[in-house]
């Protein structure tokens, strides 16, 4: 007769039981969703300006909804579709590589692997996941973009923070001085957010170039190309002589085509990461939502002239919002007029402010809750130990940009001059 030996586990104490069931330790390390948050305090105080939130105020070209008038006719679009993306789409994209960007993209293979993503910040943690192991660093810029930080802590990495000059740019031998035997990826954001500062091909070539010698990926958030003003120029560090084999880049419709809520992104990667792209995109969303890539194919027909053409009113809200801030306290700072994106970043001068030990969160809190007017605090964008905000501007019209941006100014005034006081 035969008896089951194996041993019946041990009960496990309630307390145990309880200490089992929790978010993950690298979920910990994670900084909470910044712009929920706002939002909450935002909805309790009704007839608030949001300056918080990076979205235009327009929606995407009219043929996209003509061209989606046909869209459920065909039995195929109801079914899952290919998971690098739709044939038609990424021949599009291909095309508007080749053409805007300088990256020669072959749609049927090449030096690149080309897929399209439920927004770029999906783009960008596939990548994250796709080059590096837990314990592995990234390179961020700091003041950095949030969401990308979010990313690299998820995926079990660390990010390394270098922070920019006072304009915003990239500092080379700072970059440099911080790769170690496990970094994997060096991070741009130009356009940038959080500061609209642009940069120059010169520094965007040195990254490049070090990133090839020594081995790494450079990562190249371009989300904001279209969002130039003056003569600003955008670079794609894809197109520099021998950088496909070690360049990922990030785009997006959400802000050019006003896409935002229809999550449409896509990434161009070295061809010998297709695999482990694809394997990453298959489990975790099997391909982007058919419906928009459909909605993208017309938005590209429209092409970068219909984000232009908005350009106008929106370098025109740009001019007052930078008038209505030369009204700030001289204890509030802006380094410099950023030429790209739709954001300004703002800096208190602890010493000269009289803020002590007051956080940005908590006058973010009071310039909604009396001022009627959000920002999102710095310390979303790693500036936890300075008093910053950026400002958003891309959803405003021209009256709204100038009641927003005085409310601003009077409430952050009227702080300073309290704390002075006290």
């Amino acid at each position: 007769m035969s008896h089951d030996t194996a041993a019946t586990p041990a009960p496990v104490a309630a307390p145990e039981v309880a200490a089992r069931r929790r978010a993950s330790e690298r979920l910990e390390l994670v900084q909470a969703a910044i712009v929920p948050q706002v939002g909450a305090l935002i909805g309790a105080h009704p007839g608030t300006i949001s300056l918080g939130q990076g979205i235009v105020g327009y929606g995407p070209p009219p043929g996209v909804e003509k061209r989606l008038a046909s869209f459920f006719a065909v039995p195929a679009n109801h079914e899952y579709g290919e998971v690098p993306g739709t044939p038609a789409l990424i021949a599009a994209l291909a095309e508007k590589l080749g053409g805007e960007n300088g990256i020669d993209v072959d749609a049927n293979g090449g030096d690149h692997t080309l897929v399209v993503t439920a927004g770029s910040n999906m783009a960008f943690l596939n990548s994250v996941l796709a080059v590096a192991d837990p314990g592995d660093e990234i390179v961020l810029l700091r003041p950095f973009y949030f969401n990308h930080e979010m990313a690299i802590r998820i995926a079990g990495c660390t990010p390394v923070f270098v922070d920019t000059d006072a304009r915003h740019q990239p500092n080379v031998s700072a970059i440099e001085a911080a790769i170690t035997e496990r970094t994997r990826a060096i991070v741009t954001v130009s356009p940038n957010n959080p500061t609209g500062a642009v940069y120059s091909r010169d520094v965007l070539l040195r990254i490049n170039e070090m990133c090839g010698r020594r081995g790494l990926y450079h990562f190249s958030d371009e989300a904001y190309e279209y969002f130039l003003y003056g003569d600003a120029e955008h670079v794609s560090p894809g197109a520099f002589p021998g950088a496909a084999d070690h360049t990922i880049s990030f785009y997006t419709l959400s802000k050019s085509y006003g896409f935002a809520g229809w999550r449409l992104g896509y990434v161009v990667a070295p061809a010998h990461l297709a695999d482990a792209l694809l394997k990453i995109q298959d489990t975790n969303v099997i391909c982007a939502a058919t419906i928009s890539q459909d909605g993208a194919l017309a938005a590209l027909e429209a092409g970068p002239e219909y984000c232009r053409s908005h350009l106008v009113e929106l370098a025109a809200v740009r001019e007052i919002v930078l008038a209505e801030l030369d009204g700030l306290d001289p204890a509030c700072r802006r380094p410099f007029v950023a030429d790209g994106a739709f954001y300004v970043l703002i800096e208190i001068d602890r010493d000269t402010g009289g803020l002590g030990e007051l956080s940005d969160w908590d006058v973010n809190a009071r310039l909604i809750s009396e001022f009627g007017v959000a920002t999102l605090p710095g310390r979303a964008f790693g500036n936890s130990e300075r008093c910053t905000f950026r400002v958003a501007y891309g959803s405003l019209d021209r009256a709204t940009a100038a009641e927003g941006i005085g409310r601003l100014v009077r409430g952050l005034n009227t702080i300073l001059a309290d704390h002075r006081q006290a």
